[in-house]
């Protein structure tokens, strides 16, 4: 069996040398000659599986080690009889301790009390429903946008013109599909209320970049966190230098996050061809590099929050990457924003924190639980 990869897929030996010869190269580098030597394809987000691409192989199985499958033609898929997986949630806490450092940011940037604000998130899939949680927990007021869901489960869901009009935090998670392409168009975005903080996770075309770039020249009162862009890896670096945080699409990009992408799809394709998984995860897994935080009783909740979530992660470290990339032609700056994702540093996930707490402190107690870390 041939396996064609991305190269930025981590542990591909590890879970899938014993099934054949491996073969890695850039994902954007993917074209018909080299999957024509391919049984099984490994891709992740930047690869467009479609028809174009795999007409006339041999190909029998594509796994992409992501959460969304707007990349994949899976009409076609259906139609050739391909298998195929996704990674559902596999970096679903990255994207919310990348959420935790920019709020933290803004706030500082903007003196503003993050227990004081109202959060509006939009998709309440693998992402968004464990940052519900989390900020939630935190005892914060959140709003929660999910037609699909709030059509098969019914439950306490808003409409996305309520979220405009009530919350002056709005973090989108939804997929990128038809109905979700410029989801916040120039209307939408225009109606936002004075000092909203607009958080862009998800996918670059669910926001209009150009009316976003037009909107931020003319309102200063608003803040933009964008980790994601349309058309990437090319990026307008306008609206990039009117972000408060601009990141190269690396808000899931946690360790952990990675590892367990590729183990989800190992499982799958064990699946797919009826063989017996042998590795598991946990035996690759690093240690934790930081083994316990301190924390005593007499802190302060937003200190401790700030503490907690810094320690692991702050976004700030990316943007001031990603600023340094934005020189230089287009081709220059496409193949920056491709570098700094193949050579991102190893991060960990907050909810890996072993916290000890000294003195009884149950607002502080609150929060390490809501952050998903274990009190010792």
């Amino acid at each position: 069996m041939r396996i064609l990869a991305d190269e930025n897929i981590p542990l591909l030996d590890e879970f899938f040398a014993e099934f054949g010869e491996i073969e890695r190269m850039p994902g954007r580098a993917f074209d018909r000659d080299s999957v024509a030597r391919a049984d099984v394809l490994l891709v992740r987000s930047v690869t467009q599986v479609n028809r174009a691409l795999l007409e006339g192989s041999k190909v029998r199985f594509v796994g992409t080690c992501t959460i969304g499958t707007d990349h994949l033609d899976l009409d076609y898929f259906a139609e050739q009889h391909i298998g195929w997986a996704s990674a559902p949630g596999c970096n679903a806490r990255g994207v919310v301790d990348y959420v935790l450092g920019s709020l933290l940011s803004l706030a500082e940037v903007r003196g503003a009390d993050l227990a004081q604000r109202t959060y509006g998130v939009v998709g309440a899939g693998q992402v968004g429903g464990r940052l519900v949680d989390v900020l939630r927990g935190l005892g914060w007021q959140v709003l929660v946008c999910d037609p699909p869901r709030q059509a098969a489960e019914g439950g306490d869901y808003v409409s996305l013109e309520e979220i405009i009009q009530r919350c002056d935090v709005i973090s989108l998670h939804t997929p990128l599909i038809a109905s979700t392409r410029h989801l916040l168009n120039a209307e939408r975005l225009a109606q936002m209320q004075p000092g909203t903080w607009l958080i862009n996770a998800s996918r670059g075309a669910v926001v209009d970049n150009v009316a976003l770039r037009e909107l931020l020249q003319q309102r200063h009162d608003l803040e933009a966190v964008l980790d994601v862009w349309e058309g990437e890896p090319q990026v307008d670096v306008d609206l990039a230098e009117l972000c408060l945080i601009a990141t190269p699409h690396i808000a899931g990009y946690s360790l952990d996050g990675k590892l367990r992408g590729t183990a989800q799809i190992y499982q799958a394709f064990c699946q797919h061809f009826n063989l017996p998984p042998r590795v598991q995860l946990d035996d690759l897994l690093p240690p934790y590099w930081l083994t316990e935080f301190g924390l005593d009783a007499t802190a302060a909740v937003p200190v401790a929050l700030g503490a907690l979530c810094r320690a692991i992660y702050d976004p700030r470290r990316d943007d001031a990457d990603f600023r340094r990339s934005l020189t230089g032609n287009a081709a220059e700056r496409k193949s920056a924003f491709d570098a700094l994702r193949k050579h991102y540093p190893a991060r960990r996930e907050i909810d890996g924190l072993h916290v000890k707490l000294s003195g009884e402190a149950p607002e502080l107690a609150q929060v390490v639980r809501a952050l998903g870390g274990t009190l010792v």
